[in-house]
């Protein structure tokens, strides 16, 4: 029911949640009139939120009724890639999505049908509901959603066994904050207030990133290391705590395993040698490892940045592991902040209640490959929906190739027409958070919030789980209680501990019986079999290709001496909201880099490794460290000249644990383009690909 009403006017505002894939996880009240969006802003549901929120989401509005927005069901006609579809029921959709998976079963074998998502939305309800019980009652191949924190999760599961962070409130009452591989500024901004309250009391700052970042340029300290060395500047500040009795040893003994295995594994990295390969100042890493070591309460914000090479397994070990070695827990304001999912203990096993098949397991990092290598039997059926995959997987030229097989029967069912979209059979128009129900889990609280419908669904539009119930049915698979958006939110709700279903349901927000703020070691301890801090996880050690708290060089460092990065910016999230942002952009470079290569700010250049090629215009920039060059995160291909993102240039290499992706690997050069095509400087900017065609 509306939270505030006027019928004279039809105006009125309904409470929901954001359930897109950032931490804060805000609580919005949407102010509507005559039924349409009139206003999007904070609500005072969840305290966190803190009275504002981000400008992503304050726009929101301009996806739901954006003339990209999907309203109808289309099939495609004329050749894949162009965009073109004609407009037809969603009986017939359905009937046609749901025989070519029976012939495909019949001729191939079900593990032809690759289903993929990740991330579109993080709610409870729209991924691993019906949608998995569907799938895996038709015996589809799985998915194996590593795109995003597989190495930070293995870590902190093996650790700590996912115990709650430190709250954003308690920020303040922190002597250092260290923000390591995280730009709050642009994601989980709500951070951002507390750290800079926790300086002005005389906290110190320190941000290690590769780049200059809001917080950065405020910090007592900024080390600029190089892309994926995170691991031997932790290790360095181990070795010091280790070598100089700084080392909380009553603690590691009581509390942890395997502490003399790292002592020796850091040994060998000194502040010069770290510093070395990192290419920052030893002496500054020599006064952060001093801070650390002196400073109480203490606390880490370890971001997702730093997991996204081959060291980033590793990188998040020996970061996380920091708190233990330095006795920075059992104080309000100490310890680390990583991901609060599972603050409230919860198994979507609990809810999908059908168990998985012994299918084969594709590794989305991999996907490329598997659409154009696979053959036994080869993927005949991809179907796309909270995804895309396009803009948003490594290898983007081979992920290409495979959508443009003739043979690949491609389901799209999504809210506007993506990049992958625009390859689809079939496309399927999906509603927005702001037209369904669900529940939105924040990653950084570990609250979960109801999100609520507060406008109709625009055009034909339907919520994951009917459709997915729908699409059962014609199969001929029971779904039982998961047949509707409301069924299913009882059924979820119902399925968390203890009486949070209910509080849930009646107040809008619950954290079960977890605290809002809590101390580590203090009124949260690790989920680990025995409650102890394995400091060296055999099955992590296992599965690391050289073991735990190594170091693994950079791919062909003279060839292409250039770290490409790929962070978040404040345009998208990930990919979400990518048609909105239609102007090029440019190659953040830095004055020396742009200097050797002849660049200056607007000219062209051409990004290119072994991979591929990005051509785009350049802006000289000193934020970015010498040696590194940035791209935004979730660029579509229209926002390039040559329809290439970053993701062009980044392999299908996987990281140390956790098989996840190598985004910051991507190693490149970069030249200046002059040719009579382009012409010289100030060129105008190509707009990308033609804009969708309607269906009708």
């Amino acid at each position: 029911m509306p939270a505030d009403e006027d019928l004279t006017w039809g105006r009125s505002t309904v409470e929901t949640a954001c359930p897109l894939d950032c931490p804060d996880g805000c609580s919005l009240a949407i102010s509507l009139e005559r039924g349409r969006i009139r206003k999007i802003d904070h609500s005072p549901r969840y305290p966190g939120t803190n009275g504002f929120i981000c400008s992503k989401v304050r726009r929101f509005e301009r996806r739901v009724y954006g003339e990209e927005r999907l309203l109808h069901p289309g099939s495609r006609r004329g050749a894949k890639g162009e965009a073109s579809f004609n407009r037809i029921g969603w009986d017939q959709a359905l009937e046609t999505v749901a025989g070519r998976m029976r012939a495909i079963r019949k001729e191939f074998g079900a593990e032809a049908i690759l289903p993929l998502s990740y991330g579109g939305s993080n709610g409870l309800l729209t991924q691993d509901t019906t949608d998995a019980r569907l799938f895996r009652a038709f015996g589809t191949s799985r998915l194996a959603r590593n795109v995003c924190a597989a190495p930070t999760t293995a870590v902190t599961a093996a650790l700590y066994g996912r115990m709650a962070g430190v709250a954003y409130e308690d920020y303040r009452h922190a002597g250092l904050v260290v923000i390591w591989g995280a730009n709050p500024s642009t994601s989980g901004f709500h951070l951002v207030p507390h750290v800079r309250q926790a300086a002005r009391d005389g906290a110190a700052v320190v941000v290690i990133d590769p780049r200059r970042t809001p917080l950065a340029k405020r910090a007592d300290i900024h080390l600029a290391v190089r892309p994926g060395t995170d691991v031997v500047v932790a290790l360095a500040i181990h070795r010091f705590l280790f070598e100089h009795g700084l080392a909380d040893e009553a603690f590691l003994a009581e509390w942890t395993h395997n502490a003399d295995e790292l002592r020796r594994r850091a040994s060998e990295w000194t502040f010069e040698r770290a510093a070395a390969v990192a290419e920052i100042d030893p002496d500054l890493l020599e006064k952060v490892a001093e801070l650390y070591a002196e400073t109480s309460p203490a606390v880490i914000r370890c971001g997702w940045g730093l997991e996204r090479n081959r060291n980033g397994g590793n990188a998040a070990l020996a970061v996380l592991a920091l708190p233990a070695v330095g006795g920075k827990f059992g104080v309000r304001g100490g310890g680390f902040s990583m991901s609060s999912s599972r603050a409230i203990p919860l198994s979507e096993e609990d809810w999908i209640e059908t168990e998985e098949p012994r299918t084969r397991l594709v590794n989305m990092n991999r996907l490329g490959r598997a659409l154009t290598d696979y053959s036994d039997p080869p993927i005949k059926m991809l179907f796309v929906y909270n995804c895309n995959p396009l803009a948003t997987m490594p290898a983007q030229n081979r992920v290409l190739a495979g959508l443009e097989r003739d043979d690949l029967f491609t389901v799209v069912f999504d809210q506007v027409m993506t990049d992958t979209a625009r390859w689809a059979d079939v496309v399927l128009p999906a509603t927005t958070f702001l037209e369904q129900y669900d529940l939105a889990l924040g990653y950084g609280h570990g609250a979960v919030q109801l999100v609520q419908p507060v406008i109709e669904p625009a055009g034909e539009s339907r919520p994951n789980v009917e459709v997915f119930a729908e699409l059962a049915t014609r199969l001929g698979i029971e779904i039982g209680e998961l047949e509707s958006d409301t069924g299913t939110l009882m059924h979820v709700a119902g399925a968390l501990p203890e009486n949070a279903g209910r509080e849930l349901l009646d107040r809008g927000i619950t954290r079960g019986s977890a605290p809002a703020a809590p101390v580590q070691f203090g009124d949260v301890f690790p989920r680990t079999a025995d409650g102890r801090v394995d400091l060296l996880p055999a099955a992590l050690e296992g599965s690391a290709p050289l073991g735990l708290y190594r170091f693994q060089t950079e791919p062909a460092p003279d060839r292409y001496p250039l770290a490409l990065i790929s962070p978040a910016s404040d345009k998208t999230v990930s990919s979400t909201l990518g048609e909105l942002r239609t102007r090029q952009v440019r190659l953040q470079i830095h004055p020396r880099d742009a200097e050797a290569r002849d660049l200056s700010t607007g000219d062209v250049a051409r990004v290119f490794n072994e991979e591929g090629e990005i051509h785009c215009a350049v802006s000289v920039n000193p934020d970015v460290r010498p040696g590194v060059v940035s791209l935004p995160k979730g660029l579509w291909r229209r926002n390039t000249m040559n329809g290439c993102t970053a993701n062009a240039l980044v392999s299908d290499e996987l990281t140390d644990l956790g098989d996840g992706a190598c985004f910051n690997d991507a190693r490149v050069e970069v030249t200046r383009v002059v040719t009579a095509e382009l012409g010289d400087r100030n060129i105008a900017l190509w707009t990308g690909p033609a804009s969708p065609k309607r269906v009708h």
